[in-house]
């Protein structure tokens, strides 16, 4: 974020480029990747030429959205070793993910969701406990 605040940069390419000089070892799927979890955009630099820039919203007044998809899609969770289940309303497991993944869950490495059920990948069984109890004080369980 840095490097795109600093100058302009135009293509993933040359963001790679950039961030090779500074020492991190990039590939172009994740460059891709990086791109969308940092919401860059390009805008217009001028001279017919366009630059990335970070659209980042703090999107911390959102909680009450999430939480409320979280409780209106919820249905019952259970742990297997460090991998938390949850199950959810038919159709809903993705909505439900994406909120889990937006109130930003540090124990959480990632989530994956079918129609009715998330499987998420957390560190350890510890952490899996600990997120099992976050989920339960928001539901208010």
């Amino acid at each position: 974020m840095e490097l795109v605040k600093a100058s302009e940069i135009e293509t993933q390419e040359e963001l790679a480029d950039r961030l090779r000089e500074a020492g991190f070892v990039v590939t172009q799927s994740t460059i891709s990747r990086d791109i969308r979890q940092l919401h860059l955009s390009k805008v217009p630099a001028g001279n017919g030429r366009q630059k990335y820039v970070v659209l980042r919203q703090d999107d911390s007044h959102l909680w009450d959205k999430y939480v409320r998809v979280l409780k209106d899609g919820f249905v019952s969770m259970d742990m297997a070793q460090n991998i938390l289940v949850i199950k959810t309303v038919s159709g809903m497991a993705m909505a439900v993910a994406a909120a889990v993944d937006a109130m930003k869950f540090q124990e959480i490495v990632g989530c994956i969701a079918g129609d009715d059920t998330i499987m998420m990948a957390v560190r350890s069984v510890e952490e899996t406990k600990a997120v099992m109890e976050k989920i339960r004080r928001i539901l208010g369980k």
